[in-house]
């Protein structure tokens, strides 16, 4: 791709995004979404393969369908109050069809289907747009209509999401699955306390945007595809399998990192609304991602693989990615818990 394309599309990307996230009538909402949903189709299909033509294929349709439940959803609303903007959303049935039309657009179960596939399908660095920057327009939306979104189906979705990414990330072997399954059940999370505390809500998004760029990058950097071949990884870089492992840890949410904020955060809410049940609930099925990432957490720093002499200087050769990002998102991936006083004010 040309780098004239590739900046018109990456322009793109991120005006569509903030056309969404900037706008307060319907219409330039839908019309950034769909902006974002169309510039990043040439992304994921760039690779001229079946695989990323089918991801490509898969994310359209589904995106054009969740922007189309939006449209319609806000058009019922105009129809009956006559007001197009956003904060305004008063009809039950149209609150109903934007909850649906918003966990289809970010992947919570059970409309979760495409986003393992999708990412699979994918490059590395495609993945890592499309399970982070992807997720800011519908997130952006559901801040400005949380009080008008209905808490029973959220709710009910978040519990979903947390088990479902939990329990389809045990049997996988891929990195880009198992972080599409990650990112089911932290968006699960996030749903869960959307409508009862919406400042939870964007530090927990704010710190899983954080969590999953530095995970990605890792996989990038060290080459990583399957869960076999992080464990070659320290032959990259012996420094970089270390903050792998610490960053695992993190996104499955182990006290002394910053993942564990979050969960302690929406947990003790819970409790606080008396949902105690909910809160237990997605405890459990926080153990469930926690195995994968101990699985991944072993086979990185853990594990030493079948080396020759060549294999073991491998990490002395200069690294051809810069890891500037990667920099400045790891401490705050590891050590953010300290400042959660700060966070939250």
């Amino acid at each position: 791709m040309s780098p004239i394309t590739t900046t018109i599309i990456i322009t793109s990307l991120a005006t569509g995004t903030i056309i969404t996230s900037t706008s307060y009538h319907w219409l330039m909402a839908w019309i950034g979404l769909e902006m974002n949903t169309l510039s990043i189709l040439p992304i994921i299909s760039k690779q001229h393969h079946p695989r990323a033509t089918e991801a490509a294929t898969k994310y359209f349709l589904t995106q054009a369908a969740a922007s189309a439940l939006i449209l319609f959803s806000s058009t019922i609303n105009a129809w009956n109050s006559g007001l197009w903007d956003i904060t305004q959303m008063t009809d039950t049935t149209s609150n109903i069809l934007l909850t649906s039309a918003l966990a289809m657009k970010l992947g919570l179960a059970p409309m979760h289907f495409w986003l393992p596939e999708v990412l699979q399908g994918s490059t590395m660095k495609t993945a890592l747009i499309i399970s982070t920057w992807q997720k800011l327009a519908p997130m952006a939306l559901m801040i400005m209509t949380a009080n008008n979104l209905s808490p029973t189906i959220l709710i009910s979705m978040g519990i979903l999401s947390t088990m479902v990414g939990g329990w389809g990330g045990l049997n996988q072997t891929q990195t880009r699955k198992l972080m599409a399954y990650s990112s089911i059940a932290h968006l699960g999370w996030i749903a869960t306390i959307s409508t009862i505390m919406t400042n939870i809500m964007i530090m927990n998004l704010l710190l899983y945007l954080t969590m999953t760029t530095s995970m990605f990058l890792m996989l990038i950097t060290s080459e990583a595809k399957t869960i076999q071949d992080t464990s070659t990884s320290w032959t990259t870089s012996p420094t970089m399998s270390i903050m792998m492992m610490l960053t695992l840890l993190s996104l499955g949410g182990l006290p002394p990192l910053t993942g564990f904020l979050p969960k302690w955060l929406i947990l003790e809410e819970l409790t606080m609304q008396n949902m105690a049940l909910t809160a237990t609930i997605m405890a459990l099925s926080s153990l469930l991602s926690l195995y994968f990432y101990l699985r991944i957490t072993y086979t990185t720093a853990l594990t030493t693989a079948p080396n020759t002499t060549p294999m073991k200087f491998k990490w002395r050769f200069k690294p051809s990615l810069t890891t500037i990002l990667l920099t400045s998102t790891l401490p705050i991936t590891l050590l953010s818990l300290p400042m959660a006083p700060l966070i939250l004010l």
